[in-house]
């Protein structure tokens, strides 16, 4: 079954509905079955290209096995065929392929077939094996335990700054240091998997080592600078106005996308330490409000990728994964007590994140589009793993605003 784009109705109550949950599911099906093809035999997961097919050559990134694994985990919750195959796949190679045999931690990527093609460590990958561990354990996976206590290892020796309460950055295989490059994104994801191993485990660690990483970002960086969220700093933890890298990863400038994140992740742990610190909620809104105003394309539709300081755009190009995380801050601020114009917002972001990216047809989302609003492949190589997208389907269809995976939906319920 498919929807047409318009199937999300433009003023009706939808928000909680059945046909609210049909549409979600629907997708969640789609995505599932896309991205459940790309399991390789010889390690990892292929990338694929719109159609679905294997991209040739394309290395198998840290970001993208770990997140396979977590999204598969939440899957095989939820009664997914073939969901604990991938999981347990996944596990398997980031043990054996991602993992440094030689110095510890775990590569950035390796090639087809086996081999270090990036042997790059990276706190931005080193968060991401911490989510995909933390959610096979809620999942049961036999092996979750042993990858929990390594990748706990490593954090606490190589990247946690015990001083400061946030992540360092990037170093060679060998743990050589090459640059004193420090970042919001690698801490804004490490504070999700703090949250999810928090959940697992029912440590308070996790949870007040994410709240720490709050209180900077967000209560001392973001309050100063009229709650947009700096990327780039210094080794001293200086703001980098100036500083641009990767156009992905480290593009410069302000990323509203990271904020509607952050959002969700604040009322999250908010709900998580019993709903005792009312600033976070408080948190959450600011900086919703502020990556709405300055984010969304009134003209086009979607969210445009960066703005400065002042809020002025630098890079208007629109991919998808801001508007899935529009959606999972939208969706749980509804849940923590929003109004109907949020509920018109959240079904805003649905409307053009089905008319803009979703594939109807042949499952999961297009990445970018261009200025005629059509798929484009100027940043990305066919469609990219499945974790934002699937997030955005299933976040809103839980009960509550934490223990994800312990109460995921039925696929066909």
């Amino acid at each position: 079954m498919t929807l047409p784009n318009d199937a999300i109705p433009a003023d009706a109550p939808w928000w909680g509905t059945d046909a609210h949950r049909r549409f979600l599911l629907t997708d969640a099906a789609r995505q599932f079955e896309f991205f459940g093809r790309s399991l390789d035999p010889s390690g990892g997961f292929h990338a694929q290209d719109y159609a679905g097919r294997p991209i040739p050559d394309a290395p198998r990134e840290l970001h993208a096995t770990t997140r396979m694994v977590h999204s598969f985990a939440l899957g095989h919750l939820m009664g997914v065929k073939g969901a604990d195959d991938m999981v347990d796949h996944g596990m398997k190679a980031i043990w054996n392929l991602h993992r440094d045999p030689d110095h510890g931690g775990y590569l950035w990527s390796f090639a087809p077939g086996g081999g270090v093609a990036d042997g790059t460590k990276l706190a931005y990958g080193h968060a991401f094996v911490l989510l995909a561990v933390a959610s096979a354990k809620q999942a049961g996976h036999p092996d979750a335990d042993r990858l929990l206590a390594d990748i706990r290892e490593v954090i606490e020796a190589r990247f946690w700054d015990h001083a400061r309460g946030r992540m360092s950055e990037e170093y060679a295989r060998d743990w050589q240091q090459i640059s004193t490059y420090r970042g919001m994104n690698a801490n804004m994801h490490m504070s999700e998997a703090l949250l999810a191993a928090y959940e697992a485990t029912g440590e308070d660690v996790f949870l007040h080592r994410a709240l720490g990483i709050f209180d900077f970002f967000i209560g001392q960086v973001g309050a100063a600078h009229g709650w947009r969220l700096p990327e780039h700093y210094t080794e001293d933890w200086q703001i980098d106005a100036g500083y641009e890298g990767n156009p992905m990863f480290r593009p410069k400038g302000t990323t509203p996308g990271h904020s509607f994140e952050l959002a969700r992740l604040l009322l999250q742990a908010w709900d998580l330490g019993g709903r005792l610190d009312t600033k976070l909620p408080e948190w959450a809104g600011q900086l919703y409000s502020r990556a709405l105003a300055d984010g969304w394309d009134k003209a086009r539709g979607g969210i445009i990728y960066t703005v400065d300081l002042a809020g002025q755009p630098l890079r208007t190009n629109r991919y998808w994964w801001p508007v899935t995380e529009a959606i999972g801050a939208g969706a749980a601020l509804l849940k923590a007590g929003g109004n109907a114009a949020r509920e018109q917002e959240y079904r805003r972001f649905w409307q053009d994140g089905s008319r803009l990216f979703i594939d109807h047809v042949k499952g999961g989302w297009f990445p970018e589009i261009d200025d005629q609003n059509r798929p484009d492949a100027l940043q990305f190589a066919g469609k990219p793993d499945i974790y934002h997208a699937i997030q955005a389907d299933l976040l809103p269809l839980l009960p509550g605003l934490s223990h994800a995976a312990r109460e995921m939906p039925l696929l066909k319920s």
